[in-house]
């Protein structure tokens, strides 16, 4: 039986993660022009951490527990639930790169408003299975699981910013931009609290292994269709690979000393 404190930390891990698209909305307000450099290294760093989780202990622990094939299963099961997601959210709103948007679109202008409240929604699904993940991997390790809301923060923060700019660009208004950012990063506890009352009555040594693997086929989907992509539309290719490099020998150094 999961203990009270165990939950309510997982759940806070969560909304730590989730909330993090708040603090791409206030640096996009602080930055007049976000220097897709940086956003590149942030988003090689993150796919390295998840990437490099997901193989070397996730699905590993995973296995021990529930053996290769259920384990594999899981894995491949959370590919395509992530991929289904994806599938469902149509390619002119989902958020897979960040548009330079200037001054000069600030204004009245219904089609940037339109592009930002998509874009919002977009991500408020795409947020929901991540919640759900964070959460499962904290119940069954408090350890792992704050190592994947960090890195579920890290690649938040720019698309914050894809909420974000759009909105205030179209409006002049800062407050409506980081409302519309702030409500498509609560998807994720959302989706963890959804998750965790429908799987509550089922949860088992067994279940929470699965969960595990289900958590390393999001985080691989992600990471391989998303964040490596988007990163590399900057044009900063050595940039994206240092990021993912760091990104891994951190992790597995975080790994070794935890």
């Amino acid at each position: 039986m999961l203990s009270l404190d165990v939950v309510q930390t997982a759940l806070l891990l969560t909304i730590f993660a989730g909330l993090s698209t708040g603090i791409g909305s206030a640096i996009a307000f602080f930055i007049r022009h976000p220097k897709t450099v940086y956003l590149s290294l942030a988003l090689g760093f993150s796919a390295g951490v998840m990437i490099y989780v997901s193989f070397g202990e996730l699905l590993p622990n995973a296995i021990d527990h529930i053996g290769n094939v259920m384990g594999s299963i899981a894995f491949f099961v959370g590919i395509l639930a992530i991929g289904i997601v994806d599938i469902l959210i149509p390619n002119e709103i989902n958020p897979h790169h960040f548009t330079a948007i200037t001054k000069e679109s600030a204004g009245s202008n219904p089609e940037l408003m339109r592009t930002g409240v998509f874009t919002a929604l977009a991500i408020a699904i795409h947020n929901f299975p991540e919640g759900l993940a964070t959460f499962g991997t904290a119940l069954g390790d408090i350890r792992l699981g704050m190592l994947i809301a960090l890195a579920i923060a890290i690649h938040n923060i720019p698309e914050g910013i894809s909420v974000s700019m759009p909105i205030f660009f179209a409006t002049n208004n800062r407050k409506k931009a980081f409302v519309y950012s702030f409500l498509s990063g609560v998807a994720e506890p959302v989706g963890a609290i959804i998750g965790f009352v429908l799987l509550m009555p089922f949860l088992t040594p067994a279940l929470l292994s699965s969960m595990l693997a289900f958590v390393a086929g999001i985080m691989v989907y992600i990471s391989v269709d998303e964040l490596l992509p988007m990163a590399h539309n900057y044009g900063h290719g050595h940039v994206v690979m240092t990021g993912f490099v760091l990104g891994m020998g951190i992790m597995a150094i975080s790994l070794i000393l935890l």
